[in-house]
Order: structure tokens, then C-alpha cells, then sequence
């Protein structure tokens, strides 16, 4: 059996699938605001007194990992049984950890918690994510200095990014001098995960590390003129980029001890939401359009070559599978819905029947004004989809499929679960386990 992880804005979760091609056998799930109340989060977010600041506690991810895995084994998941390990992580997110993070990986002990351990390793107590849009500064700054945007479009796949970690990463350097000093190593929440299943730190992989603004699409390596204009030293913080199908080792003792896993277990390295949804929606090669409506709503594609988007809305992020993908983000998507239904006094059945209606209501005047601009603003994918293929949470509406088959004008597909994130990890460690 093959096990995907995925920690994502509003929850961490497991999928379990036996054998490469085999079924779903198991899925679990922590949810942060429900299951971790002390974190006194928002749909797993917490905002600062700025508001376009939003930031995720790193311990509240590894206490979520703890508990998920030990309810794993109380519903009677025999994790001896699993062959190798691969995660998800939400794209952009970044953990600053300083020189005790390396030794405290090799030395987990198991009668104590991820979090006991890890507390004292962060060199910044908070991650900022990806809904954090706080750097117009920092993402003007990188583009002037090389040049435009249109030169760090053409070297990373993206313009210069609010979102992006190389921005976040500028800022911190900036507003926290001290704090960079004592910042030994930068990780993604992808390779964060990985480092700790695995005992060390592992690399990033392609796929996460392209959402950076920081990667080389043409050579697969940081870009050294991008990374030295970012911040100082930076070079000497970021661990190494490595294929998505690498193989860092085997599991942690503190996992087998614990939990019950094989010594033996494989850790794959871990990759973006995005990436690894492509893999699970079965559109790793080119020709399936996938949309994914999670917290955001995102349209992505895989493609041979990095095509990018002239006008900087789309980005270029690498394929776990191979090759590359293309992708646009919509912030917000699920939350603008949640809000409009919350003012309306909606059921989320009552809002899918004002969605699927033939009628003029507030909600399908949202749903039109989303998907219609997802369709002009994916029009440099030059895509022609013969089916598009759905997933997340908002999957499960009936009136959003009909709202996204009537403007694309292709037929809708829904997958067989909401955590395609996951299922892609589960289906990428199948591959090497």
C-alpha cells in the first residue's frame, strides 16, 4: 500500500491506495480550525494586524501530522503495511528554520510529540502563505532590478509574485535582520514534511520549487542572479532542487516507533497542491483541463514546454511527472462562495439549488462572473478540452459543474474524491514503491 499525505490551508490529510493502480483503501483527515482550536484560526489562517498579511503556524502542522497518523492507527490502519510515503503541501508557504533543525531531525524521539521537538528549531514562529499579498514592495524591487517582469517571467514561469516565496522570502530578510541571521535553512511546507518523515532535510523538488520565483525553468536550478537580488545569503539557506520522483531515504524511526511503519518505508519527496492534484486528476499529460475548487479556484493543464502567459496572470510551475504545467490561480474562489451564502442566509444545499436554477439569483451572478473570467484569463493556454475534470471541495456542487460546463462549453467530469492532492501523492509513491 502506498500512502499520500497532504497539508493544505484548512486541514492535513491521509489517502490510502493499494497498489499503483489500486483502489482507495482508507481516507482521514485533521481539520485546523475544528480539531486544533488553540491555534484560534480562521479556516486554518491566522491574520495579523495588517491585513493583507496571513500567516500558519508550522507547529500546528506537525501537531495535525501526530494526530492524524495516531488516529490512522486507532481505526485500525496497519501502517507496516505501507511501501512508501509521499505528501502535498499548499504552494508558497515558507518555514524558516535555524542550525538546530538538522540535529533535532536525526535525534526525533518518540515517547515525545512532533511539536515538542520542532518548537525550539524556527528561526520565524509563523509561515506566511499563499493568500499573504504583503510584498508589492519586495516584487517590485525583484523585477526592476532584473530588468521587468518580463525577464523574471521568462526565467521562473511568473512574473514577480505577490504570493510567491522568493517576494515573502525578501521581506522577512528585510523587516528581520536578526531573525535572518539566524535562519540556517528555508524550506516549503512541501519539503518541510518531507524533511521530517525522512530524518533530515531533504531538497525541494521541481514542481513545488518552481511556484518561487526563484527557479531556473530552462536549467532546473536555483537562478543565481534571482536568488542574490532576493536576499542576502539566500543561496547558502535553500536546499538543493531535485526531480519529484526522487527517493530521499527511508522513514524516521521516530514513525516506526511510534506508529507502527516498516523501517524500510520510502519517503518520496513531497511537492505542491497543484502539482500533485494534476497527478491525481489523471492530467499529468497533455490534453485534460483540470479545475480544482478548494479555498481557491484553480485552472491547470500539463504542457511539454514552459509556455508562458504575456499578460502575468497564468504561471508555469514543473510537472511531477515530468515536462511542465500551466496554471492560474483565482483567490478566494470557495470563500467569496461561503461569504455570499452566509449573507443570503443559504444552506450550501439551498445555495447548489440557486446555482443549478434557471433563474437570475445573487449566487449564479457569483458563479458567472468567476468562471467566465477563468475562461478569458486562460485564453494563452490555447487549450481546447474535450472534458474538464473537477475537484475540492466545491466539486460536490451540482450548480457550480453546470455553471463551468456552460461557459467552457465541455463536459464535466468529477473525480471519485475531493483530496486529488493526496490521491496524486498516493499515486506518485506507488511509482517508486
Amino acid at each position: 500500500m502506498h500512502l499520500g499525505l497532504d497539508c493544505s490551508t484548512q486541514s492535513f490529510s491521509a489517502l490510502i491506495i493499494d497498489g499503483p493502480d489500486g483502489p482507495i483503501v482508507y481516507e482521514g483527515s485533521v481539520n485546523f480550525e475544528r480539531d486544533l482550536p488553540h491555534y484560534q484560526t480562521t479556516s486554518g489562517f491566522i491574520h495579523s494586524d495588517e491585513p493583507a498579511e496571513v500567516f500558519s503556524d508550522p507547529l500546528m502542522w506537525v501537531e495535525a501530522l501526530d494526530l492524524l497518523l495516531a488516529q490512522m492507527v486507532k481505526d485500525g490502519i496497519d501502517l507496516s503495511a505501507i511501501e512508501a510515503i509521499s505528501g502535498s503541501g499548499q504552494q508558497h508557504a515558507t518555514v524558516y528554520l535555524n542550525q538546530q533543525f538538522d540535529r533535532t531531525l536525526a535525534n526525533l524521539q518518540s515517547h515525545l510529540t512532533l511539536k515538542e521537538q520542532l518548537a525550539s528549531c524556527l528561526s520565524r514562529p509563523l509561515s506566511p502563505i499563499w493568500m499573504d499579498t504583503s510584498t508589492t514592495t519586495e516584487c517590485a524591487e525583484i523585477a526592476k532590478a532584473l530588468g521587468g517582469n518580463d525577464e523574471v517571467c521568462r526565467r521562473t514561469g511568473s512574473v514577480a509574485e505577490l504570493r510567491f516565496s522568493g517576494p515573502q522570502i525578501r521581506k522577512f530578510a528585510k523587516q528581520s535582520p536578526d531573525a535572518w541571521k539566524l535562519t540556517k535553512t528555508i524550506h516549503l511546507n512541501s519539503s518541510f514534511h518531507a524533511s521530517i518523515l525522512a530524518g533530515k532535510s531533504v531538497s525541494i523538488d521541481h514542481g513545488d520549487g518552481a511556484g518561487m520565483n526563484l527557479m531556473n525553468l530552462e536549467t532546473g536550478k536555483w537562478d543565481p542572479e534571482i536568488v542574490a537580488i532576493t536576499a542576502p545569503d539566500l543561496a547558502r539557506k535553500l536546499p538543493s532542487l531535485a526531480p519529484s520522483s526522487s527517493v530521499t531515504g527511508t522513514i524516521s524511526p521516530y514513525f516506526s516507533q511510534k506508529y507502527g511503519f516498516n523501517p524500510q518505508t520510502k519517503i518520496v519527496l513531497w511537492s505542491g497542491d497543484n502539482p500533485n492534484s494534476l497527478v491525481g486528476m489523471g492530467a499529468a499529460t497533455p490534453g485534460n483541463m483540470v479545475i480544482s475548487l478548494g479555498t481557491s479556484y484553480t485552472l491547470f493543464a500539463a504542457m511539454e514546454k514552459p509556455l508562458t502567459d504575456p499578460n502575468g496572470f497564468g504561471h508555469v510551475f514543473g510537472n511531477p511527472l515530468g515536462g511542465f504545467m500551466s496554471l492560474i490561480c483565482f483567490n478566494e474562489g470557495s470563500l467569496a462562495c461561503e461569504k455570499l451564502k452566509d449573507e443570503l442566509g443559504l444552506t450550501w444545499e439551498e445555495f447548489d439549488k440557486w446555482a443549478a436554477s434557471d433563474k437570475a439569483t445573487p449566487v449564479r451572478e457569483l458563479l458567472d462572473r468567476q468562471f467566465t473570467a477563468m475562461l478569458e484569463k486562460s485564453a494563452w493556454m490555447h487549450l481546447n478540452p474535450t472534458t474538464i475534470r473537477v475537484t475540492g471541495g466545491g466539486s460536490q456542487s451540482a450548480g457550480i459543474r453546470q455553471t463551468i460546463s456552460r461557459i467552457f462549453n465541455a463536459p464535466v467530469q468529477q473525480i471519485q474524491t475531493t483530496s486529488s492532492a493526496a490521491l496524486g501523492a498516493a499515486i506518485r509513491a506507488s511509482k517508486v514503491g
